[in-house]
């Protein structure tokens, strides 16, 4: 399992924890212009590799800039 995102909105703290690993399908907050939005982590580390499920398109980008921009986990890998 990896990251524990946290929010600070305003003057209340919230705290939102998003568990990922690898081989998980997941949603961002914008669509790929493929018009899908799913996708599967591919590579977990500093940086996370995803690759869009409609296309096949890879995205490779900072841990801290994945997790601003996760929506939701869609479904968990079987391990």
């Amino acid at each position: 399992m990896h990251s524990a995102t946290s929010f600070n909105h305003s003057a209340r703290e919230r705290t939102v924890i998003m568990m990922y690993d690898l081989n998980d399908i997941v949603e961002m907050k914008k669509p790929h212009p493929c018009g899908t939005n799913r996708w599967q982590i591919i590579r977990v580390g500093a940086d996370i590799k995803i690759q869009c499920t409609g296309c096949g398109h890879i995205v490779m980008m900072p841990r801290r800039e994945f997790d601003h921009k996760l929506k939701k986990i869609l479904e968990k890998a079987e391990k």
